[in-house]
């Protein structure tokens, strides 16, 4: 049933995108001038097309038919490259990284959190067992090493014996102190029942009147429980609390996990069923049907060379194997195409030789040259959307479903495994052509043989010379490019440990991208049409990781012909999360991190050919084992403007020079990204900062909508039980300034294991995060507007203000120019 389901959701998105492929070659051709239009149409295919990818990737994930999942994956890396190439083309446009589809999500009838990037499954799923492998070894070799001890020791605070002694000593006093109070409590209420009693006496009161009281005081307290309840149940409904049971596992939840484990298994299963498919009916196929093929390809080459011979007079030259031998004559052609071609390329050289004689010398006017120079200018003006690399990959795709998945006939094959016949078709392709090599082989054998017999032509001798002497040098272009290997003689497992061992190969936090919590901006498009720019929100940040990092690294199609960002900086204020989104890189990808931080490497394989070496073992070992992310912490400090005293026996600034030389070195097949962090890119040399930094991301301060949306989940995630009492709001409001990092401190020094266990009896409220928030120094508006300043002043904010001024700057020469007018005329 659940398959079913998936296959009409897949046929769905499929006709989505055909639609929206049919639209974007349309668009395509059509050139614009009108910025808002472009930044419209660009936005909206931006979002169609994220929306097919939330939905192709779902079906991925389920569907286990294993021919339809190669399918689906062809086209899955072909929209992500779009998202991708359409991302490009409104940076480019707009000169931000940050862009706000209010209003087209509005036409679209879409929520902001359908915009939400989502990671593919098969990134890890895939190599499951590798990163597993993996993870095994580093663990082993950092407790080999003692490196994991180390830093369990540095986690744990030691105090001396007489603190100890103090702390279990007031621990103590306390105890007996409640237990005290606690006894002297239940003395003072015996004392109290007894002064009661003496004074009532032995007056009993009226049984009505007593039984009346009685009814008042419960029907009271029911019904104040039943409109609480109520209530309660209302803003679970409105969405305004969290339902009762949010961090209980549900049934529901235990089943669709099971069967999401037993799909996965199913998966696995049809893949290596269709695996071993593929190889028996190949070799079935070899057997039955080899011979008549072969013999059907010797017949119809020899009935070429024979049609040839009679037309032209002499024997053809047949095609060499580099250029594809005889599949070049048949490609899809009939012999009766063929010698109808042959003929069409005699007539064609005979044409062009008589053109040749009549040519004569061409004129040179100037007149001809200014138009095409204005028309170029026109279309320059004019906006074109550049070509995609990943167009024609979705549209083969598309027309592979239309032929065969479209309308197949799928109800005898309940199982979803594989179709026989298709696999078929595809060896038969295959075993044509390796049979065609052997033909091509025999047959330009024989027909050497033929024209000696028939036409005596003696083979011109081959000038081996001239082609040594080319391959020699081609030879020797090719040892002057490459790089010499310094570590030709080390295997990759011990350059591995050499790394863990040295501390530059460090364990990743198990963190997922969706960890980074926060809201989306709602107002970026209304400060925009104010001409304010607004600061980016928390979600904003996370859909520029997963755009820029994560499915570049996860899909080596998609880093291959999408635009290569290869570098990325995160600045921001300390405690907004820029480390943790490096690790979630890392944990949604699988990829190894590399910390080549100052602090890091200080010390560490010194000297310049030191540091050559740790430069080429690094990049060895993230390109073996790509996908690798190499992370630079505190990275002002590698450009610092002025290495301070106290740094300076560190050498901060050794990466500088090195760092655009292994921009260089990185290629398209290189899943490597450098990603960099700073709290104080005002340190650095914003020039040479710049050019080694692809692209930059401000992660700001959080607004109200995500401290409210922080709060409430952070306390959830920490087993705090959210209440009436509890004003979520209050607390958000209060805490303007205050990183995620400060909000997470507080949350664990507040709820801890004692008052956790305290709440059914005493709620949790708003004032108890208070005293620890007064001990943090929140971060002021200052700071932030330094952060703006300096971004303003990198090429890509200098280019988005000199946008933003292009209008004014406009009128102004506009006014000055009339006024030049006015004064000559005064003058005259």
């Amino acid at each position: 049933m659940s398959s079913a389901i998936y296959n009409e959701m897949w046929h769905q998105t499929q006709e989505a995108l055909n639609s929206l492929l049919d639209k974007e070659s349309q668009k395509m051709v059509e050139p614009h001038r009108n910025q808002v239009f472009i930044f419209h149409v660009l936005a909206t295919f931006y979002i169609k097309y994220v929306q097919i990818f939330r939905n192709l990737e779902n079906v991925y994930d389920q569907i286990v038919h294993p021919q339809k999942r190669i399918l689906i994956r062809k086209i899955l890396d072909g929209v992500m490259g779009r998202i991708l190439e359409l991302k490009n083309e409104m940076v480019e446009l707009e000169l931000t990284e940050f862009h706000y589809f209010d209003d087209i999500l509005q036409d679209l009838k879409l929520a902001p959190q359908q915009l939400d990037i989502p990671i593919p499954k098969y990134f890890l799923k895939e190599k499951l067992e590798v990163i597993k492998g993996r993870e095994k070894i580093l663990a082993q070799i950092l407790a080999d090493t003692g490196l994991d001890i180390q830093e369990m020791k540095l986690s744990i605070k030691t105090i001396s014996l007489e603190q100890a002694v103090k702390l279990i000593q007031i621990a103590e006093r306390a105890r007996q102190g409640r237990l005290r109070a606690l006894f002297m409590k239940q003395i003072f209420l015996q004392e109290f029942r007894a002064r009661q009693a003496k004074l009532l006496g032995e007056k009993m009161a009226d049984v009505g009147a007593a039984a009346l009281r009685i009814q008042k005081v419960w029907r009271g307290f029911h019904q104040s429980k039943k409109t609480e309840r109520e209530r309660q149940e209302e803003m679970v409904f409105l969405g305004m609390n969290p339902p009762p049971l949010l961090n209980e596992v549900s049934a529901t939840i235990i089943q669709a996990e099971k069967v999401t484990r037993l799909r996965d298994e199913l998966q696995i299963k049809h893949e290596e069923d269709y695996k071993t498919a593929l190889d028996t009916i190949k070799s079935q196929l070899q057997l039955i049907e080899g011979a008549d093929i072969k013999e059907n390809l010797r017949d119809q080459i020899r009935h070429w060379i024979i049609e040839c011979r009679n037309l032209t007079g002499t024997f053809p030259e047949y095609p060499k194997a580099e250029e594809g031998g005889s599949a070049i004559i048949f490609s899809n052609k009939t012999p009766q195409q063929v010698i109808q071609d042959i003929i069409a390329a005699q007539e064609e050289e005979e044409k062009r030789r008589k053109e040749k004689k009549k040519e004569k010398k061409p004129v040179k006017k100037v007149k001809e040259k200014k138009v095409p120079k204005e028309k170029s200018k026109e279309e320059d003006e004019l906006w074109k959307m550049s070509p995609s690399a990943f167009l024609q990959t979705m549209e083969e795709g598309n027309n592979i479903y239309k032929e065969i998945w479209k309308n197949k006939d799928e109800s005898l094959n309940f199982l979803q495994d594989y179709d026989p016949e298709m696999i078929k078709e595809e060896k038969r392709k295959e075993l044509e052509s390796e049979i065609r090599v052997q033909v091509d082989e025999l047959m330009r054998q024989e027909l050497k043989n033929i024209k000696l017999a028939v036409n005596r032509e003696k083979e011109l001798p081959v000038k081996a010379g001239k082609k040594g002497g080319k391959n020699k040098n081609k030879g020797k272009k090719g040892r002057r490019g490459k790089d010499k290997d310094l570590t030709a003689d080390r295997t990759i497992e011990s350059l591995y440990k050499e790394l863990v061992e040295e501390g530059l190969l460090v364990q990743t936090l198990k963190v997922n991208l969706s960890d980074y919590i926060g809201e989306y901006s709602y107002l970026g498009a209304t400060l925009r049409r104010v001409s304010i720019e607004p600061m980016p929100s928390l979600l904003d940040v996370r859909q520029l990781i997963a755009l820029y990092g994560i499915l570049p690294l996860g899909s080596a199609e998609v880093h291959q012909n999408a635009p290569m960002v290869k570098s990325l900086l995160l600045a921001g204020p300390s405690g907004v999360g820029k480390k943790m989104l490096v690790h979630a890189i890392c944990s949604e990808t699988g990829a190894n991190l590399f910390n080549l931080s100052a602090e890091n490497i200080a010390g560490k394989y010194p000297g310049k050919s030191g540091l050559q070496m740790m430069i080429h073992v690094v990049l060895k070992v993230a390109r073996q084992l790509q996908p690798s992310v190499v992370w630079i912490g505190d990275t002002e400090k590698t450009f610092y403007k002025k290495v301070p005293n106290a740094e300076r026996m560190n050498e901060p600034k050794r990466l500088k020079k090195h760092l655009p030389k292994i921009l260089k070195l990185l290629k398209p097949n290189d899943r490597v990204l450098i990603v960099g962090t700073t709290r104080r890119p005002f340190d650095a040399e914003i020039q040479s900062f710049c050019r080694v930094y692809q692209k930059i991301i401000l992660v700001p301060r959080p607004d109200y909508a995500s401290r409210y949306v922080l709060w409430q989940q952070i306390i959830q995630r920490h087993g705090g039980v959210i209440t009436s009492a509890l004003n979520i709001s209050c607390l958000a409001k209060v805490t303007d300034g205050f990183t995620q990092g400060h909000i997470v401190r507080v949350v664990r020094s507040v709820l801890t294991d004692r008052r956790l266990r305290q709440q059914q009896q005493k709620p949790l409220v708003a004032v108890e995060f208070i005293g620890a928030l007064s001990t943090m120094d929140p971060i002021y508006q200052e700071e932030e507007d330094s952060f703006k300043n300096w971004y303003a002043k990198t090429p890509m904010g200098k280019k988005r203000a000199l946008a933003l001024m292009g209008g004014n700057t406009g009128t102004a020469k506009d006014k000055g120019q009339k006024k030049g007018k006015k004064e000559k005329k005064k003058k005259k």
